[in-house]
């Protein structure tokens, strides 16, 4: 936790939003490390309600064919699929509170075909702390969305996860290059003062 003392003014509770990225069934079902990250991830959210801090749980909402992106159609086409698109899946494992935002999405970011950067410019939030599947795409492409747009990301990296544990890792240490890698507990207890 080097260095977090610097970070302690963007980390107060007033300034944060969690984002709780496709906590959905068909991804948790996935991932090589369900219990820890569940675990995590619960505890992320329930203390986040507890200093009031405003949560926002992604959901993977698809396009209908037509009208779904012919780049992603076209990269996604050859990929394997491991992840069957049923009603169900689509379900949040975490079940959001009152007073929690749930927003679909389409993309890997968290900014684009969302009204997400002006809500959060609304309510004079500044650091955006992610959990959630998967690091290496939605979690990544959203932190770094965010940095670039101005605000303090922040990833839980104990409460991110992906099905695939070497990209997982690779995609920390890219991050941790360029914004805070907090752990659950690191970050609750810089709470807690």
């Amino acid at each position: 936790m080097e260095n977090t003392q610097q970070f302690a003014e963007f980390i107060e509770p007033t300034k944060c939003a969690v984002v709780m990225w496709d906590v959905q069934n068909m991804l948790v079902d996935k991932i090589f490390n369900k219990d820890e990250f569940l675990s995590n991830a619960k505890n992320l959210h329930s203390i986040a309600t507890t200093k009031k801090v405003p949560v926002f749980f992604t959901k993977i909402t698809p396009l209908p064919e037509r009208f779904e992106s012919p780049a992603r159609k076209f990269f996604m086409k050859n990929r394997p699929r491991n992840i069957q698109f049923t009603p169900d899946g689509f379900n949040l494992v975490i079940k959001p509170l009152e007073g929690d935002i749930i927003l679909n999405k389409n993309t890997a970011s968290i900014f684009v075909g969302t009204n997400f950067e002006l809500v959060m410019r609304n309510a004079g939030l500044s650091t955006i702390i992610f959990s959630g599947i998967s690091t290496e795409l939605g979690i990544e492409s959203s932190a770094r969305d965010a940095l670039n747009r101005g605000f303090f990301p922040v990833v839980v990296r104990d409460a991110v996860s992906s099905s695939n544990r070497e990209a997982h890792e690779r995609s920390l240490q890219n991050l941790a290059n360029m914004m805070l890698l907090l752990s659950t507990d690191e970050l609750l207890a810089l709470w807690k003062k």
